[in-house]
């Protein structure tokens, strides 16, 4: 059984992802990845009324399939003379190969044990297994944390702050904007939207926007997790973002 270490707040990993499609023009997909994708979204297709071509622009970097990871946001807490502090940075690039290869780095040589855990809010049904997958398809060997195959669901060093918020309620998903508007927590968020990812990485190559977009978030999921654990969240002025 994992030890129950969530608590020591310095051995937990807060991370977020963000993504695009492997091509923002649908037209430069070659037939036979196009017929998949529309095979795979046909009950989205039908549900919405919409082709598979308007599925792409809203979905095309959802899927791990057919996405890729343009930046990994990372944040962890320690103390300093007493008070918490968080430091956020990130790992971004157009290489995917090249982002997930430092971030498994990171985690073999820091979070390698069972009294380790990764955090994202939604991190269960998106990012955690989005990171895992890309990485079986660039042929990275999947850390110890993302390697959870056979493994029974309290041995899984996963912590995710929207199961956190469910309680056990699993009918509706809740947005990390929404969470840390209802729970009164500030965040930074004055830019640009998930939704403006795609556009932004290929029409404005504003990849370091993205980037810093992400760190936010990263901040936003910490805070967060804090809160919903009855911890005290990190001052503004005690979070250093590199």
């Amino acid at each position: 059984m994992r030890p129950d270490t969530a608590r020591d707040l310095s051995r937990i990993l807060f991370i977020d992802i963000e993504t695009v499609p492997q091509e923002y023009d649908w037209h430069k997909l070659d037939p036979h990845t196009a017929q998949l994708f529309s095979d795979k979204t046909r009950f989205e297709q039908e549900r919405s009324g919409k082709s598979a071509e308007e599925v792409w622009s809203a979905r095309g970097g959802i899927l791990s399939e057919f996405g890729k990871i343009v930046c990994i946001g990372m944040g962890s807490l320690h103390r300093d003379g007493g008070e918490q502090k968080l430091r956020v940075t990130s790992f971004h690039g157009a290489d995917e190969y090249d982002v997930l290869t430092r971030f498994t780095d990171l985690l073999n040589r820091h979070y390698n044990t069972d009294d380790h855990w990764l955090c994202a809010h939604n991190g269960k049904e998106f990012d955690f297994p989005y990171i895992a997958r890309r990485c079986v398809i660039h042929r990275i060997k999947l850390p110890r944390l993302l390697d959870i195959g056979g493994l029974k669901p309290w041995e899984v060093g996963h912590l995710d702050t929207m199961n956190l918020w469910s309680f056990g309620d699993r009918k509706a998903y809740t947005s990390l904007a929404l969470l840390t508007h209802v729970l009164g927590i500030p965040t930074p968020k004055d830019d640009i939207t998930g939704a403006d990812v795609a556009r932004v990485y290929y029409e404005e190559d504003g990849l370091e926007r993205i980037a810093a977009y992400c760190r936010k978030d990263v901040v936003a999921t910490a805070q967060t997790y804090l809160r919903l654990t009855s911890a005290e969240m990190v001052p503004a002025e005690a979070i250093t973002m590199v």
